[in-house]
């Protein structure tokens, strides 16, 4: 079943394309990884299909529904965005963060009522992160702050959460951490998850289904049998991989890796360029 799909979406900043009649099915309740390298539209993607940012032509499609003509509040109480290195406001504590996923059902002057809170507790309880409702945000490790930005996106209750490389800045340990409850809300909750990875080998781990973006395109979509391949690793990377088996997954892993002579200097100079612009990312 899908849901959520983009029909020949383009995204541009200005007079430059950075996606290119994009059209992808996001599957219901699985997790869907997008992978690439940096500048290639893997952000850019992301924000238009949650209308942070417009598209210039195409559409984004939500059960039948164009999101663009979408009333927001309504848009909200579907689909939530955890966006790379969210940062709050100085001060706040947890449960205040938490309390703004409840903005969608708010009325009037904006009081949180009984089920407001219920929700809220719940969000916290589910992410292993009721301990921290009375502490500021601030005072939180890397992997607690994640996962309370994760929390206040439950609160939202949507079945649809996007995720900005929410692994970046994180050690190994943490990373783990998030992607487990991620895959715990998938599996439990049915949730569908769509992420933005930089890593192959979690990306074949956890996903159900990955697209893998060049310039704007697909290169390919499917699962990480079909996408961790050396072939489009080569083509979407420019790398030479060498694919083995998680001794504990059994799924493809990524183990080694070289740059494939001859790759085009003026492609990677003008990846360089977009990473460091923040263009599409």
């Amino acid at each position: 079943m899908v849901r959520l799909y983009t029909n020949e979406l383009n995204i541009g900043y200005g007079e430059r394309k950075i996606v290119k009649d994009l059209s992808i099915h996001i599957p219901d309740k699985k997790i869907t990884t997008i992978i690439g390298s940096n500048g290639c539209g893997k952000s850019t993607l992301l924000k238009a299909i949650t209308r942070i940012i417009p598209h210039q032509s195409g559409a984004v499609v939500l059960d039948g529904e164009n999101i663009a003509k979408e009333n927001t509040k309504i848009l909200a109480r579907k689909m939530a965005i955890l966006p790379q290195s969210p940062e709050s406001a100085s001060g706040l504590t947890v449960g205040e963060l938490v309390s703004y996923g409840r903005f969608p059902y708010q009325k009037g002057f904006g009081r949180l009522t009984k089920k407001d809170y219920e929700v809220i507790d719940w969000a916290l309880d589910v992410t292993g992160t009721a301990d921290f409702k009375f502490r500021p945000v601030d005072a939180l490790s890397g992997g607690q702050r994640q996962r309370v930005w994760i929390a206040m996106a439950l609160a939202q209750e949507t079945e649809i959460i996007f995720l900005d490389e929410p692994t970046t800045y994180l050690d190994m340990a943490h990373q783990l951490e998030v992607l487990e409850l991620l895959q715990k809300l998938n599996e439990e909750q049915e949730r569908t998850i769509v992420m933005v990875l930089h890593d192959l080998n979690q990306a074949a781990r956890f996903a159900d289904y990955i697209i893998a973006l060049k310039n704007g395109e697909i290169v390919k979509a499917g699962n990480c049998e079909e996408v961790i391949h050396h072939e489009v690793l080569k083509q979407v990377f420019n790398i030479d991989a060498e694919i083995g088996r998680d001794p504990r997954t059994n799924k493809p892993m990524c183990i080694t890796y070289n740059l494939v002579k001859g790759a085009k200097k003026n492609e990677e100079t003008a990846t360089a360029i977009y990473a460091v612009a923040g263009a599409a990312n």
